[in-house]
């Protein structure tokens, strides 16, 4: 009976350690999956971000080149509107000094 006994307690404490060992092992297998899914997760955010990163770089750039010719236009319309200005300068001198002669010449 005693033979059965501690063998019963030896069987007690293998099937024990067994479970726990289990136990463990299948803890860390989740906790190595649980990693690959977040590195999975973190990846794939990467991909999203590098897509939306290169759709942003884009707008930038086009932004820039609208900006610039912009600029150039606003350059060309302030060099028409100085010459303007001027013709119209050059052109109220010139009616100016017309005007006295015109009524000389009525009178």
């Amino acid at each position: 009976v005693s033979t059965d006994t501690e063998l019963g307690g030896y069987v007690r404490e293998f099937e024990t350690r067994v479970r726990h060992d289990t136990d463990e092992i299948y803890m860390r297998l989740d906790d190595e999956q649980t990693k690959r899914q977040l590195l999975a997760g973190r990846l794939n955010m990467l991909f999203r971000d590098r897509r939306a990163h290169a759709y942003t770089r884009q707008l930038m750039e086009t932004e820039a080149r609208m900006s610039r010719e912009a600029w150039g236009q606003v350059t060309a319309l302030q060099a028409q509107v100085t010459t303007l200005q001027g013709q119209q300068g050059l052109a109220r001198d010139y009616t100016q000094s017309e005007l006295p002669e015109e009524a000389g010449g009525s009178a």
